[in-house]
């Protein structure tokens, strides 16, 4: 039974990845749910301050990936619309782009990084902003989704490590 429950923390690990580059899975908080799975089913053990400071870093980090993306935007000069365009450029590069991509090659990566630069340049292009500020804008929405993006990552991967080498001691 514990093999199986390994098995499983190493999925919520794999997913909670994926989750942190696509919209829609909870990446951080499946990934913190993997430390969790072995705490309560298995012999491995955390020290409640470890579990204690990973969940606050967890809630932490799943607070700001909503703020980042618009403080970079807005930081750069970006209005609502900009932000608004950015959400949609996202969503229309993670999901409409991919299906594409069975044709196309790799225009799902393309699509996740392009989708909220091009998404924040239209909306702003949309409201009657001009060029400059539309591609300052543009280029904030992206600094944002990339630093929030790779925060949630490095999370998930200390998080992965941290649970496989685990897993690994607890086989010898």
């Amino acid at each position: 039974m514990e093999y199986l429950i390994y098995l499983l923390a190493v999925l919520f690990i794999v997913v909670g990845v994926i989750g942190d580059i696509v919209p829609g899975l909870p990446g951080v908080p499946i990934s913190y749910a993997a430390m969790l799975l072995l705490q309560f089913f298995t012999d491995i053990t955390y020290s409640t301050s470890t579990l204690v400071i990973y969940g606050i870093v967890c809630l932490l980090i799943t607070v700001l990936d909503y703020f980042v993306p618009i403080w970079g935007t807005k930081k750069f000069g970006g209005t609502k619309a900009g932000v608004r365009g950015s959400t949609i450029g996202l969503i229309i590069g993670v999901i409409v782009l991919p299906l594409l991509g069975i044709v196309l090659g790799p225009f799902g990566i393309i699509g996740i990084i392009a989708g909220p630069f091009v998404g924040a340049y239209i909306g702003e292009k949309m409201s009657g902003v001009d060029d400059t500020l539309a591609w300052r804008s543009a280029f904030g929405s992206f600094v944002g989704f990339v630093a929030g993006t790779l925060l949630k990552v490095v999370y998930s991967i200390v998080i992965g490590f941290v649970v496989i080498k685990d897993i690994i001691v607890s086989f010898f």
